[in-house]
């Protein structure tokens, strides 16, 4: 088995790795197709591209991609629609509490490096007690750059102090791979998140992959505290 040496600090993607957000985010879209007298779309529909925001879900919606006139429009409705109903069935991946109650007892740093702006990003982590553990939390629009740009990961450490090479960023988009394999991170897919039909985690280049988040533990050769 790979272990990784020299570890300090594990950041995390938030959607699709430490929280399930698409019943919240499939609900904000499918509510502007119902009001438009469309019909309503299952989760199952939408769950794809939930990590890929107002893009994939008004592609999946409504067909629009952004250079589309109306897509600006459209995006910030959503925007709202998500504002009011974010909290309402987003829950925490099985096993998260477990893994960063592991994380802190071994007094390794962790942190959240997500897409998802300020405006969702603060109140969302905010409502969640779990995240009062964590380090630094930086959003997409932390920075200049969003991923898969390396200088959120890179902000990131700075904010916790630990040099880049130290750190393990772990996502379930192939963005997340390629940004913290630039940022000079190790890097592990995990393959229960928002994949899309055509995504294929063996291609990404990520020093490990793993089908849950429990199994990020042994690369750290630490165990899940009772």
């Amino acid at each position: 088995m790979t272990h990784f040496e020299g570890v300090t600090a594990v950041l995390f993607d938030l959607d699709g790795t430490l929280i399930d957000s698409a019943p919240d985010l499939a609900a904000a879209v499918d509510t502007m197709r119902v009001t438009r007298g469309l019909p309503s779309l299952p989760l199952a529909h939408y769950r794809p591209m939930a990590g890929a925001g107002a893009r994939g879900m008004l592609g999946l919606a409504f067909g629009l991609t952004p250079e589309n006139p109306e897509f600006g429009i459209l995006r910030e409705e959503f925007f709202c629609n998500y504002e009011r109903c974010m909290t309402q069935n987003t829950h925490i991946f099985e096993g998260v509490p477990e893994v960063l109650t592991a994380l802190s007892e071994q007094r390794l740093k962790w942190g959240v490096v997500t897409n998802k702006s300020e405006r969702f990003t603060l109140p969302l982590t905010r409502s969640m007690a779990l995240f009062n553990s964590a380090s630094t939390i930086v959003s997409g629009d932390t920075t200049p750059y969003a991923k898969p740009h390396p200088e959120p990961l890179l902000e990131a450490a700075r904010r916790m102090g630990v040099p880049p090479q130290h750190c393990v960023y772990v996502g379930d988009d192939e963005r997340d791979i390629v940004a913290g394999r630039a940022a000079g991170m190790i890097t592990v897919a995990v393959t229960y998140g928002y994949l899309g039909a055509q995504a294929d985690t063996t291609r990404w280049g990520a020093h490990a992959t793993i089908n849950c988040v429990n199994e990020l533990l042994p690369l750290l050769q630490l165990a899940v505290t009772a």
